[in-house]
């Protein structure tokens, strides 16, 4: 048992002054003003020394194990070690819960990554499966991010849902010419970056991309009917058009990762999505495609849910640039990284918010002296998984 005091806890609705929270066994146990709850023999005293007190964060969308896992095109590393050495970067940065978002990608023109290979994504997927028999510091969770160009791969997309493997599934289309690549200049630019390439070599790249099978509509309902069977939440990937919106959400998408414009952000919202948008895009002050600026879409109320894609440090620090540059409510801003994605994942029922009966996934957050936060103590499931101190 644990009585943290001396906290501003951040609930649904409020920022509690004043107040202690008690957890016990997996839970928060009650919440209380400060002194009702009598402390004994079995309870630790945790002092949060004036720092927030948060629910841990639920990361919907991030790649940064296939980073862990290949950090070189010629570099594999064990995936049982890459996993133990993530979730203590994840833990670090208050990321509780996990949705290790893996492609199921066609090899491409950027950067090689092996992990994509079938074989490595399948024993990477086990392995994830496997995190929970053993012991582990967060939540782990596959997030299958389909690309519909990979044919070959359909049947093993739903062996894993039928395995009981897959907890998100997000349909990809990076087809230049549309999404994420609408702009083709923009996608010159960036293969240029990756590769020495002239220009007919980038035409050529760009034929064949269009030219490429796909996944039909009657394919894609196909695979969200059987999502649906195993109760998995569906989202769509760079949606950059009202018409597209409507086609996903034919088939049951939920959940708007990425819209590119502020139209159809807002769009989605009226349609009653879910909208995510990238945390490292708030502390960049942009989009790094030239693409909607998760700031002014947060401020405009037409993204609710912020993910670290690459960059596990983003989130934190994105709740507090969105409070102090742009003078959002904080309540809220907690809500873009806790509360929103579990709803959107439907897991709210237990975590996601400090609320009494909840699961015990609990933040301290102190400020260093250059008022950058940093998160001082980590709980998940009532457990102290992280303490950190800070000296001079």
């Amino acid at each position: 048992m644990y009585l943290i005091t001396n906290g501003l806890i951040v609930t649904e609705d409020a920022i509690l002054q004043g107040y202690d929270l008690l957890i016990q066994d997996d839970r928060i146990a009650k919440i209380a003003l400060q002194g009702e709850i009598e402390p004994h023999e079995e309870v630790e005293i945790v002092d949060a020394r004036g720092g927030y007190v948060s629910p841990g964060f639920i990361d919907i969308h991030s790649d940064y194990i296939e980073h862990m896992a290949a950090p070189r095109p010629t570099s594999l590393i064990d995936f049982e070690l890459s996993l133990i050495e993530t979730e203590k970067h994840l833990v670090s940065h208050g990321i509780t819960t996990m949705y290790h978002s893996l492609a199921i990608f066609k090899a491409g023109e950027f950067n090689y990554r092996p992990i994509r290979e079938p074989e490595n994504m399948r024993r990477l997927v086990d392995q994830i499966e496997q995190t929970h028999q053993s012991k582990h510091l967060v939540r782990h969770r596959f997030h299958a991010r389909f690309e519909i160009d990979n044919i070959e791969e359909i049947d093993q997309l739903k062996n894993y849902i039928t395995e009981e493997k897959v907890h998100l599934i997000s349909f990809m289309d990076h087809t230049p010419g549309q999404g994420q690549y609408r702009d083709l200049e923009g996608y010159r630019e960036t293969l240029k970056g990756y590769n020495d390439l002239s220009d007919e070599q980038i035409v050529d790249i760009i034929n064949d991309h269009q030219s490429k099978e796909k996944l039909t509509t009657e394919g894609l309902q196909e695979i969200a009917q059987l999502a649906a069977e195993y109760n998995i939440p569906i989202a769509s990937h760079d949606d950059d058009t009202i018409e597209k919106l409507e086609i996903v959400e034919s088939f049951g998408a939920e959940i708007s990762e990425f819209p590119i414009t502020m139209e159809v952000a807002m769009k989605a919202k009226e349609k009653g999505m879910h909208t995510v948008a990238g945390a490292p895009n708030v502390i960049l002050g942009k989009s790094h495609n030239g693409n909607l600026s998760a700031s002014e879409a947060v401020k405009n109320q037409c993204i609710d849910i912020l993910c670290s894609d690459y960059y596990p440090a983003s989130l934190l620090h994105a709740v507090f640039v969105l409070e102090n540059k742009y003078q959002m409510n904080l309540i809220d801003m907690f809500k873009l990284v806790s509360l929103n994605p579990a709803k959107a994942l439907n897991i709210d029922h237990d975590i996601g918010s400090i609320a009494e009966g909840k699961k015990a996934d609990v933040l301290i957050i102190e400020k260093n002296e250059r008022d950058y936060p940093v998160i001082t103590t980590v709980f998940v499931d009532g457990q102290v998984m992280q303490r950190t101190n800070y000296r001079r």
